[in-house]
């Protein structure tokens, strides 16, 4: 699908607003040329605008000249937002992504013109590398949104259409998931500290280490536990550390908080 004569404007261009703006850029689908990013306070995205992108505070102005709108903003200023660039949309024209936590099809709709294309998407930080886990979903008769959705983010990760009732899973299981691995893998850098490692080095080690197993899930198409039972040996030190982590509740405790973290994005908006 050819974007080089479309443009996207990315609304509250924050924290994840910006990671998407990085990694559709390293992957050439849009150059900062053609990417809008909004905010009150534009000075906090100076450095996107000496790159080239075009940095504006007017919502409005950002839409009118834009394709593809992806809103970004916090969930309690979603239907503000909508309403004021409403008298922009184009049915015709624009297709507007939400990445709000807990902000249904409906309640978007709510607040645009009839006949305009929304699509729900939940990416992750890991979208600045092109990396993300992105889930998207639509209700849309027309095939043609899902796609150009589809089109968009399977060039910084992989991609997967669910139903719009597991979106707030979704988001805790690869939004927040995130914040969960590097959590696991902070402990373990931690635990390498303590069996005589530098801090330096322990980080590297135990970051490459679950990219490792990520990569190796990824190529082998196995089971984690396959894999786990090729590097545990009888009465050997990998079992032995497992079951420790497991007395410990590891595994329950990963379980409850992706469980909590649901629960919650269901109550975002």
């Amino acid at each position: 699908m050819d974007f080089s004569e479309k443009k996207a404007t990315i609304l509250g261009a924050g924290n994840i607003g910006c990671s998407i703006a990085n990694g559709l850029t390293a992957s050439e689908i849009f150059k900062p040329s053609q990417m809008y990013l909004t905010r009150r306070r534009t000075d906090k995205l100076n450095e996107y605008a000496e790159k080239g992108y075009l940095v504006t505070s007017d919502n409005i102005e950002a839409v009118k000249h834009s394709d593809v709108i992806i809103a970004c903003v916090e969930p309690h200023q979603l239907d503000g937002i909508l309403k004021e660039i409403a008298p922009a949309l184009d049915a015709e024209k624009h297709l507007l992504v939400s990445v709000v936590s807990g902000a249904k099809i409906k309640d978007i709709q709510k607040n645009v013109p009839e006949g305009v294309a929304v699509v729900r998407a939940m990416p992750n930080t890991a979208i600045a590398i092109r990396e993300s886990m992105t889930c998207i979903c639509s209700e849309s008769k027309d095939s043609g949104p899902i796609e150009t959705t589809k089109a968009i983010f399977d060039t910084v990760g992989v991609t997967l259409e669910i139903r719009e009732e597991q979106m707030s899973s979704a988001t805790a299981l690869c939004a927040c998931g995130i914040a969960f691995f590097l959590r696991a893998i902070r402990a373990a850098s931690q635990g390498g500290i303590e069996i005589g490692f530098h801090s330096n080095e322990s980080i590297t080690m135990a970051a490459q280490t679950a990219k490792g197993a990520a990569s190796l899930l990824g190529a082998m198409k196995n089971h984690p536990e396959y894999e786990i039972d090729r590097v545990t040996t009888p009465k050997g030190c990998t079992i032995s550390g497992l079951n420790q982590m497991e007395h410990g509740g590891f595994s329950s405790a990963m379980i409850k908080g992706i469980l909590t973290s649901a629960e919650k994005a269901e109550k975002l908006y």
